[in-house]
């Protein structure tokens, strides 16, 4: 679902609320966080799709990851998790027993447990978990935790998107997949630890609303602007060609036109003259298991790119918080 009719639908619920739930509906955040103690609070999210790879175990693997990335985008801690899935009534128990194997083990990877689930028969086959976690609930990541000056920070490159739909379509190169195969593979579990390092408060994860969608979120809920430096911005071998050849998901078309018909109509949409067709729409385009948006002080900069390094993964500096509400790519 695009998120205008997301935001639509949902409408009719934002009056819930109560003293322990800190993150709800009406914050419109990664993940639901509900206090339990002074120390502790639970984080709670639930994720699933359709296939998006061949291979059932990756399939499984990947919709784990993904699923659980919104509990590291609240800054928290995997605990365990449920699946929740659908299959054909004539798939193969062997293909079902690979799609659960690569999720348990996902999750065990994050130091959880698959601990039950709920399956139906569907004509379409879907996978996901229902993830439970943990945070202290003075250290909660949230979407409106971006101040003026921050520095903007992404962990993983885009382009998972065109990536699959071209590989859908039997036009994307192996080694070009497995790229991206093994980026949504791996686990937004040591990011989610820099940040908390870092004394952070403003993150997200890039998921199914794109880059320029997520941080819009940010921006609505922050009060501030970002102002994004397109050369700074990685994408995964072959996305950039991919999406030349209009490789595009249907989800880069409905998060173009909201942000556009929103954003863009109020003047708080700008994208640089020089910028090709493809290259915004990789902005625009979903994402699946995807990294964190985050931001940090000018101050802690170095504790960032410290802690990536220490961990051996990658992280690369895309821009930063402005004053005026609005989203600037240059």
């Amino acid at each position: 679902m695009g998120p205008g009719d997301l935001r639509d639908v949902l409408e009719s619920l934002r009056d819930h609320a109560h003293p322990d739930l800190l993150v709800g509906l009406g914050k419109s955040d990664d993940a639901a966080v509900y206090r339990v103690s002074d120390e502790v609070a639970v984080v709670s999210t639930v994720d699933f799709f359709a296939p998006i790879v061949d291979d059932p175990y990756l399939f499984g693997a990947i919709a784990a990851a993904n699923a659980m990335s919104d509990v590291y985008a609240m800054g928290g801690e995997v605990l365990f998790a449920l699946n929740l899935a659908g299959f054909p009534r004539e798939m193969p128990k062997a293909v079902i027993a690979a799609i659960f194997k690569g999720g348990a083990d996902k999750v065990l990877e994050a130091g959880g447990v698959v601990a039950g689930g709920h399956t139906v028969v569907d004509a379409e086959p879907k996978y996901g978990l229902c993830v439970t976690g943990r945070v202290h609930p003075k250290r909660v990541l949230i979407k409106g935790g971006l101040r003026p000056g921050h520095r903007l920070f992404l962990s993983k490159p885009l382009g998972t998107g065109v990536i699959a739909t071209a590989a859908k379509n039997d036009a994307c190169d192996a080694a070009v997949l497995e790229g991206a195969v093994q980026s949504m593979l791996r686990l937004n579990r040591g990011a989610a630890e820099v940040v908390r390092e870092s004394g952070a408060r403003g993150a997200t994860d890039v998921t199914g609303f794109g880059l320029l969608g997520h941080a819009a979120e940010m921006v609505e809920a922050s009060g501030a602007g970002i102002a994004l430096r397109l050369r700074d911005i990685p994408l995964l071998p072959g996305a950039l060609e991919l999406a030349e050849k209009g490789q595009w998901s249907g989800g880069m078309k409905r998060n173009r036109v909201y942000l556009e018909g929103t954003l863009g109509a109020r003047g708080r949409l700008s994208l640089a003259p020089g910028i090709s067709s493809a290259q915004a729409g990789l902005l625009f385009e979903s994402e699946t298991s995807g990294g964190l948006l985050f931001g940090v002080a000018r101050e802690d900069v170095n504790l960032v790119l410290d802690g990536f390094a220490r961990r051996g993964e990658p992280c690369w500096e895309i821009g930063e918080v402005a004053g005026e509400i609005g989203i600037a790519v240059r």
